[in-house]
């Protein structure tokens, strides 16, 4: 007989790539077996302290950022 806290520890870890259109079925689907599901994303430190210099900066001086709706009127993607 296998003590209950082995049991609990016998889990796979899995990362997938789901493709949009039928995320919502898998997550659905997930549910539905009671499996645990987790969308963690591990994001690097350096990118962390790359937006915290970006917010530090903005709050120094933030009017030196422009708005995204006029910016975004100046970009060309019919390249």
């Amino acid at each position: 007989m296998v003590p209950i806290f082995q049991k609990l520890n016998m889990m796979k870890e899995v990362t997938i790539m789901i493709p949009e259109k039928k995320f919502s079925f898998f997550m659905e689907l997930m549910n539905q077996l009671g499996l645990e599901v987790s969308q963690n994303y591990d994001i690097p430190e350096e990118h962390k302290s790359i937006v915290m210099e970006r917010i530090k900066e903005d709050d120094q001086d933030p009017g030196h950022l422009e708005d995204w709706d006029t910016v975004k009127d100046q970009f060309n993607l019919d390249s």
